[in-house]
């Protein structure tokens, strides 16, 4: 069973850089390798597949909701994110792009989110520099602020589901770090992105379909379902080799997490057997790492691809950036520890 659960491991982790299909499909392939593990770690039963059938349901319907909201009143958040740009202070305006993206990711979803702030940096006279700048410090953003509810994004969902947390969970657990951060990152911001004033013009936004919509809604949900069952499987190698190892290995193991979605490496480490103060390392060194390069979490793909931001471009700013940040965590978490 240990060695088919770690060729499992292996795979989920090198097949989506070696195989594009794969790559830009990966809700379906972690959905049958979720299925696999289950069964190989002998962990499916009719009360795992329950579970793993229901888990995705409130993220699924959030993001569904949220992307019609979106694509409803998308012209008049356009025109009404360019004039309050040009009302207000420009380093205010920024700082509170940054915070409130955090903030409202873990209701809106961090995929939409990442769709608003393509909107807004389409709306703002920025150079290029300065709109890789902004659209990196916002996906930290994102990436953080999206952990306080189970419905923020997969992470969160797949966390609170394998330590049988309730609704506000991880607002209790790593809130304080998470918002404290979102709020730093939105200072930054505004001091580091200019703007200038003698670019004008606006960015024509693409429309979304419906079929985008729902076809990115069925992708979520399979994606949940995918790593509730990875995790269930993965239960007998966590066991076995994580739960004795300090949180200070484990969080600066997870900067992995900048090449690899951070959902997939939650799932494959997460037990609820674990201590909380283990449980915030592993998040932590999740959700920060996740920010440092394109492949990391949803919304630097979505704003990275939209946007015709390239790898060494956020690579530039995402990997320094990201490694001072966990440096910070890490000094809090271990010697702090708020």
């Amino acid at each position: 069973m240990t060695i088919g659960l770690l060729i499992i491991l292996i795979l989920v982790f090198i097949i989506p850089f070696t195989v594009k299909v794969v790559e830009h499909n990966l809700e379906y392939f972690l959905f049958v390798m979720g299925i696999i593990a289950a069964f190989v770690g002998q962990a499916f039963n009719s009360q795992l597949l329950l579970h793993a059938l229901v888990n995705p349901i409130e993220i699924t319907m959030a993001v569904l909701i949220a992307g019609l909201l979106f694509k409803w009143f998308q012209d008049q958040l356009g025109n009404a994110i360019y004039q309050m740009s040009n009302k207000i202070p420009f380093s205010l305006f920024v700082a509170l792009i940054v915070i409130l993206l955090g903030l409202l990711s873990s209701v809106i979803t961090a995929i939409i989110a990442a769709l608003v702030l393509v909107l807004i940096v389409g709306h703002l006279s920025l150079d290029r520099k300065n709109t890789i700048l902004l659209t990196i410090l916002s996906c930290f953003s994102i990436g953080l602020g999206a952990a306080l509810t189970p419905i923020g994004e997969p992470l969160s969902t797949i966390v609170v589901s394998r330590m049988g947390g309730d609704f506000f969970y991880l607002l209790e657990l790593v809130g304080i770090y998470i918002i404290s951060g979102v709020i730093v990152l939105g200072l930054i911001a505004a001091l580091l992105v200019k703007r200038n004033d003698e670019l004008e013009g606006r960015v024509q936004q693409e429309e979304e379909s419906y079929d985008d919509i729902i076809v990115r809604a069925v992708k979520v949900y399979l994606f949940v379902f995918g790593l509730t069952m990875l995790g269930a499987g993965f239960e007998p190698l966590i066991n076995t080799y994580l739960l004795d190892l300090h949180p200070a290995m484990l969080f600066w193991v997870n900067i992995i997490s900048s090449v690899l979605d951070n959902a997939t490496l939650a799932a494959a480490e997460i037990s609820q057997a674990m201590n909380p103060e283990t449980v915030k390392a592993i998040l932590m060194g999740l959700l920060i790492s996740g920010g440092m390069l394109i492949p990391g979490n949803i919304p630097n793909i979505i704003s990275a691809g939209k946007l015709k931001i390239t790898s060494s471009e956020w690579a530039k700013i995402g990997l320094p950036f990201g490694f001072v940040i966990m440096v910070v965590y890490f000094v809090i978490l271990m010697f702090i520890k708020l």
